[in-house]
């Protein structure tokens, strides 16, 4: 029996992957609820999704075009902002999202035989990638502020938890039913 054979590298492939990546991540960011310094958006599902569905090294590509497009000062964060969103209280979970998307791309390479122990891996992952984005986030955010940590846990970190938990819990059910599993 002849053996399947590898897929060829495409460039424009590849390239089309991360735009499309890119895409979702800013029209999810621009779907925001107004809840304080920090918005609420769907920003945090598409990053755990993108670097679940398309690996980790495609994933971080997505988010640092992301955030590369936002320095040049394409308006692709919440609130249709661009530049400023970085220097501003958001600025710090906008680079952790580049760890959401590592520890999401990581988990797309474990390969597991049980789906439910594959969503449990992915939803873990992202979680934890999550995490690393909280202290990214909390650490500029009193830097910033000039503020205490238990303040900006309070206000950046506490009301966000299960929201972000449910996100992450649709971003591995939709990572598992868009992958090519290859057991």
């Amino acid at each position: 029996m002849k053996e399947p054979t590898a897929r060829k590298f495409s460039g424009a492939r590849e390239i089309s992957y991360i735009a499309l990546a890119v895409a979702l991540i800013t029209v999810c960011a621009w779907i925001t609820i107004p809840v304080g310094v920090i918005p609420v958006t769907l920003q945090t599902l598409a990053v755990a999704l993108v670097g679940a569905v398309l690996g980790w090294k495609r994933g971080i590509a997505a988010v640092f075009v992301y955030i590369l497009m936002g320095l040049c000062g394409i308006p692709v964060f919440s609130g249709f902002q661009a530049t400023g969103a970085l220097f501003s209280a958001t600025g710090g979970y906008l680079f952790g999202f580049l760890f959401t998307a590592l520890f999401a791309g990581l988990a797309n390479g474990i390969r597991v035989q049980k789906i439910w122990i594959h969503l449990f891996i992915l939803f873990a992952m992202m979680a934890l990638g999550g995490a690393v984005c909280y202290f990214f986030g909390t650490v500029w955010f009193v830097y910033l502020n000039g503020c205490g940590v238990g303040y900006a846990l309070t206000v950046c970190v506490l009301p966000f938890i299960a929201p972000d938990l449910v996100k992450y819990a649709c971003a591995a059910l939709l990572a598992e039913r868009l992958a090519v599993r290859r057991n």
